[in-house]
């Protein structure tokens, strides 16, 4: 979308409101800017869920550097997972036998 459309949606704010917030996302790489005419317009440089996958796996990687003992961490998680919905436990012990296989594949 342009400035000028996204002002349809939020008519309350300036036009250089709108442009400025979207060259700070466009900068933080949070947007891709293509050109149109003499405007540009921007679009989401992936979809909701891959933005919050890269935030959790950032914060993960953190939080696993940050800790001595890891097991507690992951025991953590699970307990989490398994409050959320059962189901996700399912999910989630596929999901390490796939990156097992994965690793195994690799060392071949």
């Amino acid at each position: 979308m342009t400035v000028r459309q996204l002002l349809a949606e939020f008519p309350a704010l300036a036009y250089t409101t709108v442009q400025t917030t979207l060259d700070r996302l466009y900068r933080k790489g949070l947007l891709i800017r293509l050109e149109q005419g003499r405007a540009f317009a921007f679009e989401p440089r992936c979809s909701r869920e891959g933005l919050l996958n890269e935030l959790a796996s950032e914060h993960f990687v953190d939080v696993l550097a940050a800790s001595r003992v890891n097991s507690g961490i992951l025991s953590t998680l699970v307990h989490c997972v398994g409050q959320k919905d059962t189901a996700l436990l399912d999910e989630l012990e596929a999901l390490v036998q796939a990156e097992r296989a994965r690793i195994q594949k690799g060392r071949k």
